[in-house]
């Protein structure tokens, strides 16, 4: 059996044939033209399409899933990223769906990125065999899936578990998505740099003044920098401990690229949890670092467009009560 992925996001746009262990039978990639129209992204998709299918294994797909940079609408299969102007409410499932080679009968199960992360985290990674999760991807935003009650839960439009956007300071920077105090206002890895900068940090010559450079500069003893990762801390604390009150977290996994500034984020974090998580039941929430990494998106979707088939399979030979 082989499982189909693609996983668009601002920069890339990439595309697997996956098999029932998670293994990537083969992989392609191209590069997002974001700031092009709505058909020259469409086509860009249809490149992916094209060579995948051109792989043998094609003909034993069995499903195909679709991991896009949001917001989006599962119901609708509709997309409209962030960083993708070109697409608002864009019929991407549709527009797969009527690719040439897409078997007949076969309709593609879209999922936001983050939630593809946790599908992936929760099938091969730091979060399997966890009833309840929360996976979050820290990175240039804050993206975010659950898993509750042992399963995947996207939410009626697919964009459950969305916590870069729980206002975490009421007075707050106004974020991207016209509400103050998000926690990626405060947490993310643009968030992270420009409050470094902000307070005097630059980076070394020749490096470029972002996140890793702002981790970097914290390691060595840079006060500036230890403050921004700081900040980012208390904001994840703030929104993770909030979570875990709603739904009663087993576990936390932090992905993306700030994740890989190590203790560096996660020492602080920890320690912040003990300001916010007071009551029993929050408290000592294990928080990890992702295990998966460069190819999660596309692990994820192939998981989830997995999952979907079986479910709803199992509603056509579930017996009538």
């Amino acid at each position: 059996m082989v499982y189909g992925a693609l996983d668009i996001g601002g920069t890339k746009i990439a595309g697997a044939l996956v098999d029932e262990e998670g293994g990537l039978l083969v992989r392609v990639e191209r590069a997002t033209p974001a700031r092009r129209p709505a058909q020259e992204l469409m086509d860009a998709v249809t490149a992916v399409l094209d060579e995948l299918a051109a792989h043998p294994a094609w003909d034993a797909l069995s499903c195909l899933g679709i991991a896009c940079a949001g917001p989006l609408d599962t119901a609708a299969g509709t997309v409209s990223p962030v960083n993708i102007p070109a697409w608002r409410r864009y019929p991407l499932v549709e527009r797969v769906r009527a690719h040439p080679r897409t078997p007949l009968g076969l309709r593609p199960v879209l999922v936001g990125d983050a939630v593809a992360m946790t599908a992936a985290e929760h099938w091969l990674g730091a979060a399997r065999g966890v009833d309840n999760a929360l996976c979050m991807v820290v990175s240039t935003g804050v993206g975010g899936g659950l898993v509750l009650g042992g399963r995947l839960h996207p939410g009626r439009s697919g964009n459950a578990g969305h916590i870069g956007h729980i206002t975490v300071d009421l007075d707050g920077p106004l974020c991207a998505c016209g509400a103050p105090g998000c926690v990626e206002t405060l947490a993310s890895g643009t968030a992270i740099a420009a409050h470094a900068r902000a307070a005097g940090w630059t980076a070394p010559a020749g490096t470029t003044p972002d996140a890793a450079a702002v981790a970097a500069a914290a390691e060595a003893g840079d006060a500036r920098a230890k403050a921004a990762y700081e900040r980012a801390a208390q904001a994840l604390a703030a929104a993770i401990a909030g979570t875990t009150a709603l739904v009663e977290l087993d576990l936390v996994v932090i992905g993306g690229g700030v994740a890989q500034a190590g203790d560096t984020l996660f020492g602080p974090l920890r320690r912040r949890m003990a300001d916010y998580a007071v009551l029993d039941f929050t408290r000592d929430v294990p928080i990890v670092p992702a295990r998966l990494a460069l190819d999660a998106g596309l692990v994820g979707a192939a998981a989830a467009a997995s999952a979907a088939v079986g479910a709803q399979a199992a509603q056509v030979v579930a017996p009538r009560p």
